[in-house]
């Protein structure tokens, strides 16, 4: 029971002074302490904030939310928010509260939920029956789904975990089964399931941000990380010393899941990730990148070329992957011998010879690109380039009459240049080879759906461009205002005039400068194009460029 009901109370005059003054010293009570203890009658409740809110009344008796309610199987969420699903269409879910004011109430439930959520009004005492009714459970104990009636004390060992009886691994089972295919419906890139001293967060990284999704009871945590790490493979009785694995899962709709799971030992237990792994390679295009019509020309002429370097830079989490995997995937056909070296393989593509990494035995990239260039190769791409024995090897390639396409972590397209002279490449031979810079990031779209005419420092919404703002409630279709990502872009091909400057190591500033006098869009410029597009908002690309 949130402070705002408090309030419309007080105004009505259903509380009186001495009330109010008790509910700010005990603090704000709940549904049940409101209704027994303090007086006020649930009927009449419901009917006040129906005409405040102009929400719809319904009596739950009228509705088969038993059977709803085991098809959904979300116990723990019905009991945090009060609330209890009543009817079902299609992607649409009417829930009954009994206080629509909890703060961000519609919207935790769409997000958990995963469909649109029509929140309907209900007597808070037949509430509160059918949830006991439902899930047996107190005040100080609600229940779980996937609760366990023993739990144990430590992380199990592996053999404890596999004989456990039948219905707890089904329970665990359906737990983690729900978690991955909330995770593929919200499209995440990661899962952290994550330990602390007194609860434990599950978070899912939706458009490169972190949300929370649940804080199952810490033992319980502690529970599905065995389990995980089984699936994966990993020692279950190790948690002293950090892990990697992969699993592959069959999910209750037939999607199939393939994820690297890592732990780390923590203060309160072993935190893991699980990256989610898209194999699909249908939508890598290149005119679903995001790059402009000269920016797309820039780098179709540069794949075309029989010879060279390209370079993807950019931080983690940029999209560096995707721009590489649409290039091989343009140059994929049966004339060309393409090999890759990664680390790991985030994306299957038939045709291409595509290499693990695995420096436990030893095998770097260099080595990779060593035996590529006997294997007769015409385009090779190198996950990363971390060291100069890697770079010195992928230059003398592009020199030689290799397409060669890599990954640095830079900033900037002209940051790359003094990268790879740090690691130790002559700039004169780095200017004989390079075909192209790309630099990028990801920012978030706005929703389609919600989003709002941005205000100009002026206070006028009527721009001469079509600029929006994030709605931060967002709706059925989004999370805060946004849905998936949009790349932006700074493509320096290198031209003569640059590669002269590159090799008489000119200052940085003076290339910047020389590529922008050719027509170079800065990273900035193409997030301010992508902006005016009404595409995304001014506070991400401050998020994202800051």
């Amino acid at each position: 029971m949130k402070a705002v009901l408090i309030d419309l109370l007080r105004q009505a005059n259903w509380l009186t002074e001495q009330q109010c003054a008790q509910i700010e010293i005990q603090g704000t009570p709940d549904l049940k302490t409101l209704v027994t203890e303090i007086g006020v009658n649930a009927q009449q409740l419901c009917q006040f904030l129906s005409h405040q809110l102009g929400i719809s009344v319904v009596s739950l008796s009228d509705y088969d939310y038993l059977k709803l309610c085991r098809e959904l199987n979300q116990g723990k969420l019905w009991h945090d928010y009060q609330a209890l699903p009543i009817e079902r269409h299609l992607q649409h879910l009417t829930i009954a509260v009994a206080d629509p004011t909890t703060d961000q109430l519609e919207e935790m439930l769409r997000f958990h939920c995963g469909c649109n959520i029509e929140l309907v009004l209900c007597n808070g005492v037949e509430l509160i029956g059918a949830l006991q009714y439902l899930y047996g459970f107190g005040s100080q104990t609600p229940p779980f789904a996937i609760h366990e009636s023993t739990p144990q004390a430590h992380t199990p060992s592996k053999d404890s975990l596999d004989n456990e009886p039948d219905h707890q691994h089904a329970t665990i089972s359906q737990y983690i089964d729900d978690l991955f295919t909330q995770a593929q419906r919200r499209q995440a890139s990661d899962i952290h399931l994550e330990p602390f001293e007194h609860h434990y967060r599950i978070r899912l990284r939706c458009d490169g941000l972190l949300n929370v999704i649940d804080q199952p009871d810490i033992q319980l945590g502690r529970r599905i990380i065995g389990r995980i790490k089984i699936l994966a493979k990993l020692d279950i009785a190790e948690q002293r010393l950090p892990q990697d694995g992969r699993l592959q899962m069959m999910l209750n709709q037939g999607l199939e899941l393939d994820m690297r799971v890592s732990t780390l030992p923590t203060l309160w237990g072993e935190k893991v990730v699980l990256r989610v792994v898209d194999k699909n390679a249908a939508d890598l295009d290149l005119t679903k990148l995001g790059l402009t019509p000269a920016q797309q020309h820039h780098y179709v002429t540069a794949l075309n070329k029989p010879q060279g370097l390209i370079l993807v830079t950019g931080p983690t989490g940029s999209g560096k992957t995707v721009t590489l995997y649409s290039g091989l995937k343009h140059l994929n056909r049966t004339d060309l011998n393409i090999a890759s070296a990664e680390d790991p393989i985030e994306i299957q593509l038939d045709g291409i010879n595509q290499v693990q990494i695995n420096t436990g035995i030893g095998f770097h990239f260099a080595h990779a690109l060593r035996a590529f260039l006997r294997q007769d190769p015409d385009v090779l791409m190198v996950g990363e380039i971390r060291d100069q024995e890697t770079a010195d090897i992928a230059v003398k390639a592009a020199q030689t009459g290799h397409l060669v396409l890599a990954t640095l972590h830079t900033q900037s397209a002209s940051e790359s240049i003094i990268r790879l002279s740090q690691i130790g490449v002559e700039m004169f031979n780095l200017a004989s080879s390079i075909n192209l810079i790309i630099a990028q990031r990801l920012v978030r779209k706005l929703c389609t759906h919600c989003k709002q005419p941005a205000v100009t420092e002026s206070g006028d919404n009527n721009a001469q461009h079509s600029s929006f703002t994030a709605d931060p409630n967002g709706c059925s279709h989004c999370y805060r205002g946004y849905q998936g990502r949009v790349g932006i872009y700074e493509l320096m091909p290198i031209d003569r005039e640059l590669a002269l400057a590159i090799a008489q190591s000119q200052p940085i500033e003076h290339i910047q400068h020389l590529a922008e006098q050719k027509g170079m869009q800065t990273l900035q410029q193409s997030a301010t194009l992508v902006y005016q597009q009404g595409n995304t908002s001014y506070a991400e690309i401050q998020r994202v460029l800051s």
